[in-house]
C-alpha cells in the first residue's frame, strides 16, 4: 500500500496568498484566509484522538476539515440530516472527542464554532502519510454504519490518479453543490481543489441556474443533477465553455449523457468508486467516452472480475464477475471491526466491491449493479439490474426507473420494474426492453409510481423497495 505522499495533502495551502481558495454561495476565503483560519481550528483539535465535523454546506465546514487535516487530526464528517440514533453511533463510534459546529441534541461531545474570522500564524509539520485522514461512515445492507479509515496517503494517491485521468490542473476552477460529507463532495470536491490548486465554487445546493451562474471549468454532479440540468436547455447550454463535465455515484442513464452533450458539446466523464476504496476506475478527458461505461483503472489501481467460485471472468464485455481491487487507494479497514475488514478481502489480498462488473477486451468497465440487490436471478439466468434500468430509460415515457429482484416461486426471482413517468401500457415497456436486450431480461411485472425512495447522494435505496415488494 502506498505511504508516501510527494507533496503535502493540501498542496495550494502551501502558498498562503490572495488566490482565490474556495467559495460557498456568496463568500469566498483567499488562500491566505483559508490557511489562517485552519491553523485556528488546528490549533484548537491539536493532539485530539478525532474529531467530528458538523457537516453543513458552509465556508465552517471547509475551514474545520482543512484544521483537522492540518492539524493530522481524524476528521468524522457528520451528516447534518443525520437522526438521533445513526448521529449517536457516528459520535460513539468514532471516539470523536469534539464536534466542530452546530451542537449534537442530546450528546454530551463539546460543540466548538467555527469562526470564519479567525486567524493564526502557527504552523504544523507535514503528518505522516499513513496517518489517518478520515473516518467516514457508511451504511451497509445491515447493521450500524460502518468507519471506513482512510489515511492521508490513500486521499493524496486518488486524487492524483484522478488529476491525471482529467488533466485536472489549477488552471480549472471547480464548480458542484454536492453534499459535504461524502467522497464525492469532500474528498474530490474539497480536497481535490485544494490538492491540484483550483478554486472551489460551491453552490450550495446543485442546481441549474447555480451551475450556469458560476461560470467554472471542471464540474460535478450525480444522475440526478445532470438530470435536471438537462431539463434546463439554456442552463446546460450555459456549461459550454466549461472543459470537462463528470458524474458519479451512481450509473447515468444513457439518455442523460446523449442529452447532456448535445446541449454543452461535452460528452460526460463517468468513473466508479466506493468509500472503501475512492474513486478507482474513470474515463479519461482524452479519451473514449462511452455512454454507460465508467473507463480505466487510474494510475495505481488494479482490478479483476472472479466468478462465483472465485475462478477468472472472462473480459468479453459481456460476462459479468465480482469486481475487486487493489492499489494505493485503499482504505485500512473498517474502526473498531477487524473481522468485517477480513471479509470484505479475498485470501491473496484484493478488495471485494460487492459489485458486479463486465470488463471488455481493451479494459473498458461496465458496472452492472451491487451483488446484494442489483444482481437478479430469475429462471436460471443471472441478470444485472443496471442494463435492464438503461433499456427502459431509453423509452421516452420513462422517466426515472429502478429495477430490482422479487421472490418468485416459479423463476426464484422476478424482474420488477418501478417506474416514473408517464403512465404506458406495462407490455409496451415489457417488449420495449425484450427487443433491446434478451428476451429473458425483461421486466415481469412494471409498478408506476410517483418518485422513487433516494438518500442523501442520491442513489436509489433499492432496499426501500425491495421491502415494499
Amino acid at each position: 500500500m502506498n505511504r508516501s505522499a510527494p507533496a503535502p495533502l493540501l498542496t495550494a495551502l502551501a502558498t498562503a496568498d490572495g488566490t482565490p481558495a474556495v467559495t460557498v454561495g456568496d463568500d469566498t476565503l483567499t488562500r491566505a484566509e483559508l490557511a489562517g483560519a485552519a491553523a485556528a481550528v488546528a490549533d484548537r483539535v491539536r493532539g485530539a484522538a478525532a474529531v467530528a465535523v458538523d457537516a453543513t454546506p458552509s465556508l465552517d465546514t471547509v475551514i474545520a476539515f482543512t484544521g483537522c487535516l492540518a492539524a493530522g487530526v481524524p476528521a468524522v464528517p457528520l451528516p447534518p440530516d443525520s437522526g438521533p440514533a445513526e448521529r449517536h453511533h457516528i459520535l460513539t463510534d468514532s471516539g470523536a472527542e469534539l464536534l466542530l459546529g452546530r451542537p449534537a441534541d442530546g450528546e454530551a461531545i463539546p460543540a466548538v464554532p467555527v469562526d470564519p474570522a479567525a486567524r493564526s500564524d502557527a504552523s504544523w509539520p507535514e503528518p505522516d502519510p499513513g496517518s489517518t485522514a478520515l473516518i467516514m461512515y457508511t451504511s451497509g445492507t445491515t447493521g450500524a454504519p460502518k468507519g471506513v479509515v482512510l489515511s492521508r496517503s490513500a486521499v493524496a494517491a486518488g486524487l492524483d490518479g484522478l488529476g491525471e485521468a482529467w488533466q485536472w490542473t489549477a488552471d480549472d476552477t471547480l464548480v458542484h453543490g454536492l453534499p459535504l460529507f461524502h467522497v464525492h463532495g469532500l474528498v474530490l470536491g474539497v480536497f481535490g481543489a485544494l490538492r491540484h490548486g483550483s478554486p472551489l465554487v460551491h453552490t450550495v445546493r446543485p442546481t441549474p441556474e447555480g451551475y450556469a451562474r458560476a461560470r467554472g471549468t471542471l464540474y460535478f454532479g450525480v444522475p440526478t443533477v445532470w438530470s435536471r440540468i438537462t431539463a434546463d436547455e439554456a442552463g446546460a447550454r450555459a456549461l459550454a465553455g466549461a472543459r470537462l463535465l463528470v458524474s458519479g455515484s451512481a450509473p447515468l442513464p444513457v439518455p442523460v449523457f446523449e442529452r447532456l452533450r448535445d446541449l454543452t458539446g461535452h460528452p460526460p466523464v463517468e468513473r466508479y468508486g466506493m468509500s472503501e476504496t475512492l474513486i478507482t476506475i474513470s474515463t479519461r478527458a482524452d479519451g473514449e467516452r462511452r455512454p454507460g461505461w465508467v473507463g480505466l483503472p487510474i494510475r495505481g489501481v488494479q482490478t479483476r472480475l472472479v466468478d462465483d467460485a472465485g475462478a477468472p471472468a472472462t473480459h468479453d464485455g459481456d460476462a459479468l464477475g465480482h469486481l475487486q481491487i487493489r492499489g494505493d487507494t485503499l482504505f485500512d479497514g473498517y474502526l473498531n471491526n477487524p473481522a468485517k475488514t477480513a471479509a470484505e478481502f479475498a485470501a491473496d489480498g484484493w478488495f471485494n466491491t460487492g459489485d458486479m462488473a463486465a470488463i471488455d477486451p481493451g479494459g473498458f468497465h461496465r458496472i452492472a449493479g451491487r451483488t446484494s440487490v442489483d444482481m437478479i436471478k430469475s429462471g436460471g439466468f443471472r441478470i444485472g439490474a443496471g442494463e435492464v434500468e438503461h433499456a427502459l430509460l431509453a423509452h421516452p415515457a420513462v422517466a426515472e426507473v429502478a429495477v430490482v429482484g422479487l421472490p418468485d416461486a416459479d423463476l426464484g426471482q422476478r424482474i420488477v420494474a418501478f417506474v416514473v413517468g408517464d403512465p404506458v401500457g406495462e407490455q409496451v415497456l415489457s417488449d420495449f426492453v425484450a427487443a433491446t436486450l434478451s428476451v429473458h431480461k425483461r421486466p415481469r411485472e412494471i409498478r408506476m409510481v410517483p418518485s422513487l425512495p433516494r438518500n442523501a447522494m442520491g442513489k436509489v435505496t433499492k432496499k426501500t423497495l425491495i421491502g415494499e415488494g
